[in-house]
């Protein structure tokens, strides 16, 4: 695994290197999410609010929205509807009701069209308030529990225990004395009854004077998610995805990187570090076929994980680092001797690093080119040659790979005499030719004559 911080560098690199790849992909999830608009049709929501008049808690708000959404009123909602093939178990999943401020339970309904979501909508705040207004009335008429028809019936009571106490014997009789202070009793209480009936809060029968704000308006949009939103959820997921899906093969590489993990995994110690130019450094694999076609039209054929080339001088000072290189090769060995040169097959960077670094050495010691690949390696045997020096690039194998190289050269009765990184550079010459782009490829005379003075002085 690889522990390089995710930087932002990092993610603009994959938006360089695989814009054509993350494009593609963008097309795709937003296709799929036409797709998936298409599995489901349209839907339309609307709303109507009923008013609950009166001193509420915010309990039994909560209890008013879950009556308004109960089996009861549902049933009934669907029966007065009487869509076909539509039952109280198929709008359950259509209507919800949230108590807000002010009293007020919101009631939204959905359907397939704006006609249905209206209608349904107002017929569920009908039935909703008609259940309650039962409620509150104990199954009877709702009238008769109103206020005012209690107390018409509290004042007829009273009247009637006057009369009682009129017609009982008015003599002085231990019976008719209690039978009178009896009567005085209830009529009392009933008075007392009165007189809290008109001290009660009217929240007491506050249920029966729900009010509905208005009918529900008619939908004029599809409610969400509407198919432009699922076209673009389809392409942002996709497109983050593959984002995700770049950094997370990079953190769980196993492609070693720094110069101490490469020698400790190859059993060999590094002489040095030679430059390759970006022409160079990374040539694109050949091949025909469909699918070498689409990686090359997707920019699936260059590294996106590897940092961009550093800048280098001129060819004098880059040859300078292969002529060092040939020098520690010459200290290990005084005895001029033949060694191989043996390159990772698939490792252009490291292949044009080799072949310079052979032409530099000349005839001491006397260098000979080899690809080794990687899956099954294989080193030529001792015949000629008397050991092995190893070029390669960092970031492109992992530690089993260079110990089968390793194990190879043992096998083959080659020691490993280095180690040899190659990196990629920016010549001067392709930075001026980039700055001269950007700038619409107008150059100065000056600038040209530097040109052909790096040039006479490289050759």
């Amino acid at each position: 695994m690889s522990d390089d911080t995710i930087r932002l560098v990092t993610i603009g690199r994959i938006f360089r290197r695989r814009w054509r790849l993350l494009t593609v992909l963008a097309v795709l999830g937003g296709l799929v999410g036409f797709g998936a608009s298409l599995l489901f049709p349209p839907q339309y929501t609307t709303s109507v609010s009923v008013l609950l008049p009166g001193a509420w808690q915010e309990r039994e708000l909560l209890t008013q929205a879950q009556i308004a959404t109960s089996s009861v009123v549902i049933d009934r909602t669907a029966a007065t509807l009487k869509w076909s093939g539509v039952g109280g178990a198929d709008l359950r999943d259509k209507v919800i009701a949230t108590a807000t401020d002010g009293n007020i339970i919101k009631i939204s309904g959905t359907a397939d069209t704006p006609e249905r979501a209206q209608q349904l909508s107002d017929q569920v705040a009908k039935q909703f308030v008609g259940f309650a207004a039962r409620l509150t009335g104990d199954g009877t008429d709702p009238e008769a529990a109103q206020p005012e028809a209690l107390r018409q019936l509290v004042q007829q009571a009273s009247r009637r225990i006057t009369d009682l106490a009129d017609a009982t014997n008015p003599g002085q009789t231990v019976e008719s004395v209690q039978t009178r202070t009896e009567l005085a009793k209830l009529r009392t209480a009933l008075q007392d009854a009165v007189k809290k009936l008109d001290q009660a809060d009217p929240a007491t029968f506050k249920s029966s004077n729900m009010v509905v704000m208005g009918p529900a308006a008619r939908p004029t949009g599809e409610a969400a998610p509407t198919r432009t939103q699922l076209v673009v959820a389809g392409a942002a997921l996709f497109f983050v995805s593959a984002v995700i899906g770049h950094l997370t093969a990079a953190r769980m590489s196993r492609r070693l990187r720094a110069e101490g993990e490469i020698a400790t995994a190859l059993g060999a110690s590094v002489l040095g570090t030679v430059d390759v130019p970006g022409s160079a450094a990374a040539p694109r694999p050949k091949g025909g076929g469909p699918k070498a076609l689409a990686r090359r039209l997707l920019g699936l054929d260059v590294r996106w994980d590897l940092p961009a080339p550093r800048a280098s001088g001129d060819e004098e000072s880059r040859l300078v680092r292969y002529r060092r290189v040939c020098a520690r090769l010459k200290d290990r060995s005084p005895v001029p001797r033949r060694l191989l040169v043996l390159v990772p097959q698939g490792d252009g960077l490291a292949l044009a690093g080799a072949e310079q670094l052979a032409a530099e050495a000349g005839n001491d010691p006397l260098l000979r080119v080899v690809e080794v690949p990687v899956d099954q390696p294989l080193v030529p045997e001792h015949d000629e040659e008397s050991g092995a020096v190893v070029v390669l690039s960092a970031g492109n194998w992992t530690a089993p790979e260079l110990a089968g190289i390793t194990g190879a050269c043992a096998d083959a009765g080659h020691e490993v005499v280095g180690l040899v990184l190659a990196g990629p550079v920016r010549t001067a010459k392709a930075t001026k030719a980039s700055k001269s782009a950007r700038s619409g490829g107008r150059k100065s005379k000056g600038a040209d004559k530097e040109l052909a003075e790096t040039g006479s002085g490289a050759r």
